[in-house]
């Protein structure tokens, strides 16, 4: 094997890694963001894991994070609570960044 194929397989692994610790940060951020919503939408504790569950198949509607915002949104706005839009996406950044945090601190 030479050092060119030595060097691909490395970029590839390194492409897999990030691609997993992608998949697994944004289903942690969206865990986070269903609780977050579930508190402010008034939802019980027994209705959190449904409502987490919502926003999971939301994000597999589309690729990016648009349908998670437009899910949180509609649902704020339907419930007639009052949250900015910079506020959804504000909490989505944040919960993004937790949750690479928490994941590569597991590692």
């Amino acid at each position: 094997m030479t050092t060119f194929d030595e060097r691909e397989k490395g970029y590839e692994k390194k492409f897999a890694l990030d691609q997993d610790l992608k998949f697994k940060a944004e289903a942690r951020r969206n865990k986070l963001l269903a609780e977050w919503a579930a508190e402010k939408l008034g939802i019980s504790a027994d209705g959190v894991a449904d409502y987490a569950r919502s926003i999971v198949r939301a994000d597999l509607q589309e690729k990016g994070d648009d349908d998670v915002f437009r899910k949180l949104h509609k649902d704020f706005a339907d419930a007639g609570v009052s949250i900015d839009d910079q506020d959804i996406r504000a909490k989505m950044s944040e919960f993004l960044a937790q949750a690479v945090t928490d994941i590569e601190g597991s590692r």
